[in-house]
């Protein structure tokens, strides 16, 4: 070490001085503060505790809410659905927009570290070598030419002191947005499991509809034929040939718009798996095969903000706004910059690092905003106007979600009814088909009216369909609306970051 360089005691004491500064400072701006769960101590002005039940029908059994129960993380399997399950499973690993949401987490993350460095000295080294060549001006016999090299080893520390908490609220901030980084990946694998069910359900009830509908025209055509036949015969007239030749039309044209339909639940379900259309999921899911959830869980107003990830994400997005407060009233007060340079000169590389030749200093400046005009101020103010819009858009978060529970607990209501309703309907109606045709048999009735009656029972047999796809849906939409459990999974409970 040269003579001139700052010596083992002082380098330590130059530190111990820049700690101190660091921690005397103060971080201007608001601290934020959660807020408070809404007052309220249900979802909805009434609510049942049990739905009624459809006995003998898949997907009547009456559910229960429980506040005491807690959402399953694979909440899918709970309808005991091997194909269901697959599709899940499948989606989670190769769903491009999962897998984006993460990488979205994983750029805030690595954003929220880099940061992290502001709080701590920047060192730098270098080393420069120059070689120069100069000679006498003055015309001699002999030209007196010099030549010199100079070797120039430094090391440079910057640090600015965070006396005013302009670091700690970017970093503040920064944690704030990969929080909220972290809870849309969330929604979105909540948003993906969700939509696999649906359009798994939607599929098979589709697929039911179509067989229904195939039936009802193929009744349709052999009523028509019948009525042609009496119409040759005389005992018909055109116009019942011509009103026969509508309702088979009419049915026919049920048929297309069902398939277009399948074939889009087809794609999405595709999609959702991270597969192109050519390469749909063999799996095909039969509604006959679910088994619907008895014990479904309620959790509590006051638990909800804390697991929707759509809440949790407004409320992440609201602390990021309140830290840009006080990057905003930062920005207006001084800054304080420290700076420091050691090192050596020497004609010869071999004497770079010996004694001698030796330099330092050490130096502190204080900027501080004189005139910008005005643009710190209009920054600060529209920071504040940040804050009050991110307040009412995490109020807006919280009233949807509500809602969308509002909205769930009234379908599984009414659905469960619905159900009854239509599971009856396809009992009279199947009751005046087997009468229908006891008395075309003893030859009572007429071979038109037993067609009439099949029509009558297919139909009922549609609307019961979708009855029942209807209350599978209604599970997947309370389980959604409750947040998916994703906080009894393994790979999302182990870092909640304060939540």
């Amino acid at each position: 070490m040269s003579p001139t360089s700052p010596s083992p005691r002082r380098v330590p004491s130059c530190l111990a001085i820049l700690a101190c500064l660091a921690v005397a400072g103060c971080a201007v701006g608001p601290d934020f503060k959660r807020p408070a769960p809404p007052v309220v101590n249900s979802y909805a002005a009434e609510t049942p505790a049990t739905t009624v039940a459809t006995p003998d029908v898949a997907g009547g059994a009456a559910q229960s809410l429980r506040s005491t129960t807690d959402i399953s993380g694979d909440w899918w399997t709970l309808f005991h659905s091997p194909a269901l399950t697959a599709l899940v499973d499948r989606s989670l690993k190769a769903n491009p927009d999962l897998k984006a949401a993460q990488a979205a987490l994983a750029v805030a993350r690595e954003n929220t570290l880099a940061q992290r460095g502001a709080f701590l000295p920047g060192v730098s080294a270098g080393l420069t070598g120059a070689r120069s060549r100069t000679s006498d001006p003055a015309p001699t016999s002999t030209p007196n030419v010099v030549r010199s090299r100079l070797f120039t080893p430094q090391v440079s520390i910057a640090y600015a002191p965070d006396v005013f908490g302009l670091n700690r609220r970017t970093h503040e901030s920064l944690q704030a947005q990969e929080q909220a980084a972290r809870d849309q990946m969330l929604a979105a694998y909540l948003t993906l499991t969700a939509n696999v069910a649906n359009a798994a359900i939607q599929d098979a009830s589709l697929r039911a509809q179509i067989d229904a509908t195939h039936e009802l025209i193929a009744l349709n055509t052999k009523a028509l034929e019948a009525v042609s036949y009496q119409a040759n015969k005389g005992y018909a007239s055109p116009l019942d040939v011509a009103a026969q030749r509508a309702q088979l039309a009419q049915t026919a044209a049920t048929l297309p718009p069902l398939l277009t339909q399948l074939a889009q639940q087809h794609d999405l379900l595709a999609a959702l798996t991270g597969r192109f259309p050519s390469q749909a999921p063999p799996e095909d899911l039969d509604l006959a095969s679910l088994t619907l959830p008895q014990d479904l869980p309620l959790s509590l107003p006051s638990d909800l903000v804390a697991q929707r990830p759509d809440v949790l994400q407004a409320e992440a997005n609201l602390h990021a706004a309140s830290a840009q407060i006080g990057i905003a009233v930062a920005n207006r007060l001084p800054s304080l910059q420290i700076t420091g340079d050691a090192g050596a000169t020497a004609l010869a590389f071999s004497h770079a690092f010996g004694p001698g030749g030796g330099f330092w200093d050490l130096s502190a400046a204080v900027t501080a905003p004189v005139f910008q005009g005005g643009s710190l101020l209009h920054q600060e103010r529209a920071a504040r106007a940040g804050y009050v819009q991110a307040s009412e858009q995490y109020r807006s978060t919280v009233l949807t979600a509500f809602q969308n529970v509002a909205d769930t607990l009234a379908a599984l209501e009414h659905d469960a009814e619905g159900l009854k309703a239509a599971a009856a309907s396809a009992e009279a109606a199947k009751l005046t088909l087997d009468l229908s045709e006891r008395q075309w048999r003893a030859g009572y009735a007429s071979y038109l009216a037993l067609l009439s009656a099949e029509q009558g029972y297919q139909q009922a047999r549609i609307g019961l369909i979708q009855a029942q796809a209807a209350r599978y849906a209604d599970t997947t939409a309370l389980y959604q609306a409750l947040g998916g459990g994703w906080w009894r999974r393994a790979e999302f409970s182990g870092n909640q970051d304060g939540h």
